[in-house]
């Protein structure tokens, strides 16, 4: 991993926040940005599509998160997998170099902004000493379900056959290639189920992986559990025993259930807590679309911000359907929080 100084996985997010003034900002919709701009993403591999075919893309949306304000920016390689690749005909080494080529790229982002802030203006004080604002990469990993793309990874229902073992055996190689790509640290997200947490667990926990840093962030329906029905306590717990493990949130949930989620992990962790919602609409697997239900505009999203960090979180960003506008808002709350 990214690791600088001899840093262990307890300590890297732990002096990256003190370096942020407490808190830190992540990036928003990465596939949102990239329909934006033209990318047609109706397909299997997802916004990893555009690994192969528009990675200049890739590159654009990162720095446009940089320049919303974001300290994390996730790769493009959440639906990113050697068996999507394979199946689209790539090689094991092929899709092995795109995994790989995710991270490059947001690296790639992060050295073009820091040099575009040289030519400009300081952005962080730190102790009464002008220096940048600091930005660290982490390396998407999305669930089984994601890899389906068959809407599983919101239900977290991978059938009564699947095993932890299979589970492991899924993700084992992924896990090894983004953990010595490069990137600060791994991004576990949209947890849908404990068995999935518990096979990420021990993944991290073999020898070839004991000191990648990594976040878990679940996924939950109703405020209570993740979205498979089990205990978002009881998945957070899984989180907070493995010592890889830096921050336990939530991401790819309606804003307004995230204030009592924050509110039963602090009751099992004092791990920092990451959240970063959807914008409340509800994905349709058959359509593959966001439905309008219940979705909140840029200006509510935000206004939940200082709640959810008194609850306890301290780290904010957004999942689908948030925008650079939703990250510019988190910073001016947070930057408005700090002034007080």
């Amino acid at each position: 991993m990214g690791q600088v100084n001899g840093d262990t996985p307890s300590t890297i997010l732990g002096d990256f926040l003190d370096k942020c003034g407490g808190c830190a900002v992540v990036d928003g919709g990465f596939a949102t940005e990239l329909e934006r701009y033209g990318a047609d993403l109706n397909d299997p591999l997802w916004s990893a599509k555009c690994l192969i075919s528009s990675p200049q893309l890739v590159r654009r949306v990162h720095l446009d998160y940089l320049d919303a304000g974001a300290n994390i920016i996730l790769t493009a390689s959440y639906q990113a997998t050697i068996q999507g690749f394979e199946s689209k005909g790539m090689s094991r080494e092929e899709a092995e170099h795109l995994l790989k080529r995710s991270v490059e790229i947001a690296c790639e982002a992060r050295e073009i902004y820091a040099d575009k802030s040289r030519k400009s203006s300081w952005e962080f004080v730190e102790s009464g000493q002008a220096s940048r604002r600091p930005v660290l990469i982490a390396a998407s990993i999305g669930s089984y379900g994601a890899y389906l793309a068959d809407g599983s990874e919101y239900s977290g229902n991978y059938g009564e056959a699947m095993t932890l073992k299979a589970l492991k055996d899924f993700h084992r190689r992924r896990l090894q290639i983004l953990a010595n790509s490069g990137a600060d640290l791994l991004a576990l997200e949209t947890i849908p189920n404990k068995l999935e947490a518990q096979a990420y667990a021990e993944l991290l926990e073999e020898e070839a992986m004991m000191n990648t840093p990594a976040w878990f962030s679940f996924s939950s329906k109703d405020g209570v559990n993740v979205v498979s029905g089990d205990s978002i306590s009881e998945c957070a717990s899984i989180a907070d025993s493995c010592k890889q493990v830096v921050a336990v949130g939530i991401n790819c949930t309606p804003p307004r259930f995230i204030h009592d989620l924050i509110v039963s992990i602090r009751k099992v962790t004092n791990k920092p807590i990451i959240i970063y919602p959807n914008s409340g609409e509800t994905y349709d697997p058959e359509q593959k679309q966001w439905v309008k239900s219940s979705g909140v505009s840029d200006e509510d999203f935000v206004s939940y911000v200082g709640k959810w960090r008194e609850a306890g979180a301290s780290l904010f960003g957004g999942c689908c359907r948030t925008t650079p506008n939703t990250i510019r808002g988190i910073c001016r709350v947070l930057s408005e929080d700090r002034s007080k």
